[in-house]
């Protein structure tokens, strides 16, 4: 009779091979199909009751030109409660995310991408969580950010929570990631086949028909339970596409040209805000969201139609119901709204926000256009749609999801031909303009590459936080300039980084304070901040690649390359004798397989049937054998050595001391 263990080892084994079927792969997908396609529902339920909390209305955003209603439930604020909304918001959301996920902070695609690409698609569960909290709370006080961002993220956690638990191998748990994030597209914008292939485009990159198979399903199921609870219809209602005029399509190209140069504009506007919120705040991160929620709450003071995704807004500019002036300048708002609202430490998207700049792009050129050549330009809102996907492919660099996702919004095969004109165009000035697109750039930033690897693999599988050496004794920037030059001679170095009130600021050279004790003649009254330097700097994820670049750059690479943490705090030095040290270390050989296993069978040499067994060991000396050095030497008629690492020359190896 079977044991109690030899049964659960029996159940263990079925369970294996159960989940190393196709069909149980294919469970699975639709299962997080299905999860997803739920929580995007619950995503948006979210974000329409922290709306309403915060506002009192549905949708702030759409109260229209020249109105600012005020809150029906503090109406003695009038309209300034749109101020305090932001800070309040960022008050709750702002500590839960510094507590339980950082990750959730920002847009949410690039860290999607980083876990597909470089940690085997592992995802905590406890982002899907975090993330829906506080993007809903995020959009719903007045964050000028989309929801793509955040149920993608939503559902590649809830898939690789679900691969996880079911213990499959990285290849399926980035697949079930995959279906997660088109799951989420799906149910949110109704649009199923742009999902997919944002998932294949931008996520999977290299994928096999099975993944192609597993994200469709995913996908459909997704879509289906969105249909079924919120209704087939789309998410923006917009005009009758036509073109009238084959000289349109000249024209089409001219818009591609300029909204990739917007796209890239967009993104460097976007991280420029972070680099100046960085910058400039010095104090805890969980208070962040909430001090800087006052220049967003002003912005929004100004511009009420900032507030939130802002959908109703660019229904009406693509409907033609605004002058070009006020379309260029909620275009201009909108650039600043969600630079701001992500710089601040909010939780969203810029999917959305994309698409509203490039609404408001294409409706204002196609007045200009009209204006200028009645005859030929056609409706202005054909030009708003164009550029709505040009100006998203020029910021993500996803060109078949920008044609897909315009072609299921309009459903309309004619927008095909002029769509496919002025993205493609719109890609290669994104491309000609910028090395990385709006979500690659938020990753190279942190030192992380995701599409080369370098030759040396320890180039970009090691990051600075691997080999760092411990920092030199920091100065701070109040020092006495000839206090400071002692220490530095005494340190034997060529510089020393220089911190205030814990950060890094820079460093103190040598050469810099030579200088300044020899030509000035209050030299003694000079401090290290009167001769401060900029100092190298990266962060402690940064690879190997990214931080020798960073230290050959920089004018003054013999001081070294300072490594922080996320807050900016000094934790580590690395120099080039370190990045040499580390790239002269032998490489980590495999271990040897261990006699009997598989793996050590499959190293074995194997015998030819005709071939006799070679035996090892000693051979006995044979009756007759004339040659008496042989029967001296035992070793003389042995076999030919087995190889290292099989059965018998583990077996045979002597023992070494």
């Amino acid at each position: 009779m079977p044991t109690s263990s030899g049964v659960a080892a029996r159940l263990g084994t079925t369970a294996r091979q159960l989940r190393s079927t196709s069909g149980a792969l294919t469970v699975m997908a639709l299962v997080v199909g299905a999860t997803t396609g739920l929580g995007a529902v619950v995503f948006r339920w979210l974000i329409t009751r922290a709306t309403w909390i915060f506002t009192g209305h549905a949708d702030y955003s759409a109260v229209g030109l020249g109105n600012h209603p005020p809150h029906p439930w503090v109406p003695w604020l009038g309209s300034w409660f749109v101020v305090l909304a932001p800070v309040v918001g960022g008050i709750i959301y702002g500590p839960v995310i510094q507590k339980w996920a950082k990750e959730a902070r920002g847009h949410g695609v690039p860290e999607v991408m980083l876990a597909v690409s470089q940690r085997g698609g592992r995802i905590e569960g406890k982002v899907a969580v975090v993330k829906s909290l506080a993007s809903a709370l995020s959009i719903g006080s007045g964050g000028s950010v989309g929801r793509e961002g955040p149920i993608v993220q939503i559902g590649s956690a809830l898939g690789s929570r679900i691969a996880q638990w079911a213990r499959l191998s990285e290849t399926k748990v980035r697949t079930l990631v995959a279906c997660g994030a088109a799951s989420g597209i799906a149910a949110t914008f109704n649009a199923p086949i742009a999902g997919v292939f944002f998932a294949l485009e931008l996520l999977l990159r290299d994928f096999t028909a099975e993944s192609f198979g597993m994200v469709v399903l995913a996908a459909v199921t997704a879509s289906v339970i969105g249909r079924a609870i919120l209704g087939d219809v789309p998410f923006l209602e917009l005009p009758t596409f036509s073109v009238h005029h084959a000289g349109a399509y000249l024209l089409f190209a001219v818009l591609g040209v300029i909204a990739g140069v917007v796209g890239v504009l967009f993104t460097r506007i976007l991280y420029g805000f972070e680099d100046v919120a960085d910058k400039i705040w010095r104090g805890p991160e969980w208070a962040r969201p909430a001090v800087g929620g006052v220049l967003l709450g002003l912005l929004l003071l100004a511009v009420p139609q900032m507030y939130g995704v802002g959908y109703p807004v660019l229904q009406a500019g693509v409907h033609g119901e605004f002058a070009i002036a006020v379309l260029l300048g909620l275009l201009v708002a909108k650039m600043v709204a969600t630079s701001l609202s992500i710089a601040i430490g909010g939780s969203g998207g810029i999917f959305a926000p994309s698409l509203f700049i490039g609404g408001m792009l294409g409706a204002a050129f196609g007045d200009v256009a009209s204006q200028l050549f009645p005859g030929i330009a056609g409706p202005a809102g054909a030009f708003a749609l164009v550029g709505m996907g040009a100006v998203f492919a020029g910021a993500a660099r996803a060109p078949i999801t920008a044609v897909l996702i315009l072609f299921e919004l309009t459903g309309e095969y004619t927008i095909i031909l002029p769509l496919m004109l002025a993205i493609v165009l719109a890609t290669g000035v994104s491309r000609a303009l910028s090395r990385d697109s709006i979500y690659t750039l938020k990753l190279r930033r942190r030192g992380i590459e995701i599409d080369s690897r370098a030759a040396d693999p320890r180039l970009t599988d090691k990051t600075l936080g691997d080999v760092m050496e411990p920092p030199p004794v920091a100065l701070s920037d109040s020092v006495k300039l000839e206090a400071a030059a002692r220490r530095l001679l005494s340190s034997g170095r060529g510089s020393l980084p220089v911190v205030s009130e814990g950060l890094l600021v820079g460093q103190l050279r040598a050469d810099k304070v030579a200088t300044a004790m020899e030509t000035e003649d209050t030299a003694g009254t000079l401090t290290v901040a009167d001769v401060l330097d900029d100092v190298p700097r990266a962060r402690t994820t940064t690879v190997l690649r990214r931080g020798l670049d960073a230290l050959r750059r920089h004018e003054y690479p013999d001081g070294g390359l300072a490594v922080t943490d996320e807050e900016g705090r000094l934790v580590g030095w690395v120099t080039h004798r370190t990045l040499l040290r580390t790239l002269t270390a032998p490489l980590p050989v495999a271990p040897a397989a261990t006699a009997g296993t598989a793996l050590a069978r499959l190293r074995s040499p194997r015998r030819r049937p005709h071939e006799p067994r070679v035996r090892r060991g000693p051979a006995r000396p044979r009756s007759g054998d004339g040659d008496p050095a042989a029967h001296r030497d035992p070793a003389a008629h042995r076999g030919p050595a087995a190889a290292p690492g099989t059965e018998e020359g583990q077996a045979t190896a002597p023992a070494r001391r």
